[in-house]
């Protein structure tokens, strides 16, 4: 029998390492006597002290407590709290601006080789514009790096005093600002005092100008993970500030939507990711269209007004069913169906033949059997937006198993600091 070499290191125990290359998570992975260690706060190259912080079979979790000789990427995070132990929000604020770049290129190129056979596929990152934050702080760092969060949750502790949450953790980090939250939120008071009934404090500001403060009364269930991709969390919510409903501005159009309703966190990225589905689809005239996981219907809007034929929006959230249905009332061409997507296509509630299809589904991807139901409908091109590498990569292996290629892809920094990352695929019949 040959035992787990990992059992001799407990949480707490430091090691010394010489890291590797960044992996899909926000760490970059290091081996040492037959062990593979996942390390935060850590660069490629770079030689640190690890401090255990998780024991796993056959890996360990770490994070770099001492840099013994740093990367030339390696600046100083502008953020205070970015640190082992410290607000889980960012994985990359030890990073340089290029770096960043370079690691979330290196991060979707190995997905997309170990799980989708694409050995030499070329990724290039792309910047976005910087957030429309004009009193926004700067650094050192370039200032789009910066006061681009538009949603922003603050959870609460037991004692009421609102923070950020650590790192795969539900321990609240008491913070005075969140230095990549948008101008208008950092504004706000919410951190200044104590909110003993609640759970969590969701802030919005929208690129139409509208700032909505929202509380989730305590007693709702634990939080999701405080991660930038992550839409809206369940249950119910309090309005304290703000309307009802926020402006948000992208491919020339206005769009109300409830605040908790999701909405592309980056203020740039709604607009960025709508002309670059629509550069890779070319959509024409009478091409019919599905907007799978189509939210308020923003790539719908974009791909109808320049077909002019039917276009369904499959959507399983009832308030981005509403948001849809009432924004899009001056294109009578789009239905809004409301419906899980794989259940719409199980049960034919949208039914092919179909000339294009947006597919822009939550972190864990599509999965197989939505594939399968794209790829028998027949369309002439499919454009995936995609907000997780390994998720996407999964995918991108079946639609090759299914005789369809990956033809075109690009990636935009969305999630400055983060590790994260969108990337829109067009797919094509092979």
């Amino acid at each position: 029998m040959i035992s787990d070499p990992s059992l001799d290191l407990v949480e707490g125990d430091r090691v010394e390492l010489t890291v590797g290359a960044p992996a899909h998570g926000g760490h970059c992975v290091a081996r040492r006597d037959n062990r593979v260690f996942f390390v935060r706060h850590a660069l490629p190259g770079e030689r640190v002290t690890a401090e255990i912080t998780e024991r796993h079979k056959g890996y360990l979790r770490a994070d770099a407590v001492e840099i013994l000789e740093p990367s030339p990427d390696r600046v100083k995070p502008p953020c205070p709290y970015a640190h082992p132990g410290g607000c889980g929000g960012c994985d990359l604020q030890h990073v340089a601006s290029d770096a960043q770049l370079r690691w979330k290129g290196d991060v979707v190129r190995e997905q997309l080789r170990r799980l989708a056979g694409l050995p030499d596929f070329s990724v290039r990152v792309e910047p976005l514009p910087e957030a429309a934050s004009p009193s926004r702080p700067t650094g050192s760092e370039p200032d789009r790096l910066l006061g681009w969060r538009s949603r922003v949750r603050y959870a609460v502790d037991a004692a009421g005093r609102p923070g950020l949450l650590q790192h795969r953790s539900h321990q609240v980090v008491p913070v005075d600002r969140c230095r990549i939250a948008h101008a208008a939120i950092q504004d706000l008071d919410v951190l200044t005092h104590d909110w003993p009934d609640a759970d969590a404090i969701e802030a919005t500001a929208s690129t139409g100008g509208d700032v909505a403060v929202l509380v989730r009364p305590a007693g709702e269930g634990a939080l999701p993970v405080d991660d930038p991709t992550d839409a809206a969390a369940h249950g119910g919510r309090v309005r304290v500030s703000g309307p009802a409903e926020v402006t948000e501005v992208a491919g020339g159009r206005e769009w109300g939507v409830p605040p908790e309703g999701f909405w592309q966190v980056h203020p740039a990225a709604a607009e960025t990711l709508t002309a670059t589905v629509v550069e890779l689809l070319r959509p024409a005239a009478g091409e019919t269209a599905w907007d799978l996981y189509g939210g308020a219907g923003l790539f719908a809007a974009a791909v109808a007004a320049r077909t002019g034929a039917r276009t369904t929006v499959v959507e399983s959230s009832p308030l981005g069913c509403a948001a849809a249905r009432a924004n899009l009332t001056d294109l009578p061409t789009i239905e809004v169906v409301e419906a899980r997507v794989e259940t719409a296509l199980q049960r034919r509630r949208v039914t092919g033949p179909v000339d294009l299809v947006v597919l822009d589904p939550p972190r864990a991807g599509a999965g197989a059997r939505v594939v399968r139901g794209i790829a028998e409908a027949r369309p002439r091109a499919v454009a995936y937006v995609a907000c997780d590498p390994a998720a996407l990569a999964r995918d991108v292996a079946t639609f090759r198993d299914l005789g369809w290629q990956l033809t075109t892809l690009r990636a935009f920094d969305c999630f400055p600091m983060t590790q994260h990352i969108e990337c829109v695929a067009l797919f094509e019949p092979a």
